[in-house]
């Protein structure tokens, strides 16, 4: 069976999980949500839904609170730690689609001259087999001389 990675932006727990998870009264987690701390998902019902990396946020705030922190200085570090977050993931989207792109190409951007002065396509790695033969290449008298 596939190993699976866990999905840390999936909304999965309700409020009463969060609030458990992240030692806080669920209030806490709604006065947070109202002040743009850490805003869940929401269901088509309107409930709340909270990721782990919610989950990790909340422990953050709290941390930071207790170390004399202000929420609106909290509230901008978050901001700053999701862009890095949507960046780094940013990053690595790109990185693979390079990493498929390369792959997938035949490698037909390598080319040759052919023994009559082709242009020949070589696939990847190809070596060019030697030819003895010369070919000497005059330009045309543009005046049709």
């Amino acid at each position: 069976m596939p190993e699976r990675e866990i999905d840390e932006d999936a909304p999965i727990f309700a409020i009463a999980a969060a609030a458990e998870l992240s030692n806080m009264h669920p209030q806490t987690l709604r006065q947070y949500d109202r002040l743009g701390l850490v805003v869940p998902a929401r269901t088509q019902g309107g409930s709340r839904r909270y990721s782990s990396r919610h989950v990790q946020q909340l422990r953050e705030v709290a941390r930071l609170s207790g170390e004399g922190m202000s929420l609106p200085a909290i509230a901008r570090l978050l901001t700053l730690e999701q862009q890095v977050h949507d960046l780094a993931r940013r990053v690595n989207d790109l990185e693979r689609q390079l990493t498929i792109e390369r792959q997938s190409r035949p490698g037909a951007r390598v080319f040759a001259a052919g023994a009559t002065g082709s242009v020949v396509t070589l696939r990847h790695g190809a070596r060019v087999r030697r030819a003895t033969d010369i070919v000497l290449w005059r330009p045309r008298d543009m005046h049709g001389d």
